[in-house]
């Protein structure tokens, strides 16, 4: 059980040279600007459930462009809510643990389709939002 876990640190976190930093950082902060163009014009036709999965995967993204140009490599979701939450304690008055997990409500929701419309908006800016916090790091 001990080597599993030691597993999954190891998988969340991976060290990148510069130079695929700097490539994953420009490829991250491309696909978070796609995903935030698409989910606008999906939210638009009212299709509430790919715009909810596009504004986690622009949140996802931006997460990602940030740790690389710390020269990481974030793994699976966990990695991400883990450095969501290290980019908290260095920044507490952000409040990015909450808006991240507003992210992540948006994800569930393309598999569930629980949430109301207008939740799903309401959600929306709170990614928004998180994102232009998140930028701040960049």
């Amino acid at each position: 059980m001990l080597l599993l876990a030691q597993r999954r640190k190891e998988k969340a976190f991976r060290k990148v040279t510069a130079q695929e930093s700097s490539e994953m950082e420009a490829r991250h902060r491309k696909m978070n600007s796609k995903y935030l163009t698409h989910a606008k014009k999906l939210l638009q036709q009212g299709d509430y459930l790919q715009a909810s999965e596009k504004y986690w995967g622009a949140a996802a993204e931006i997460v990602k462009a940030v740790a690389a140009k710390r020269g990481i490599r974030l793994g699976a979701h966990r990695s991400l809510t883990k450095f969501v939450v290290e980019l908290d304690e260095e920044q507490p008055k952000l409040n990015l643990v909450t808006e991240f997990s507003v992210a992540n409500n948006l994800h569930t929701n393309f598999y569930e389709d629980w949430l109301h419309p207008k939740m799903v908006i309401k959600n929306a800016e709170t990614v928004k939002n998180f994102i232009s916090k998140i930028e701040r790091f960049l």
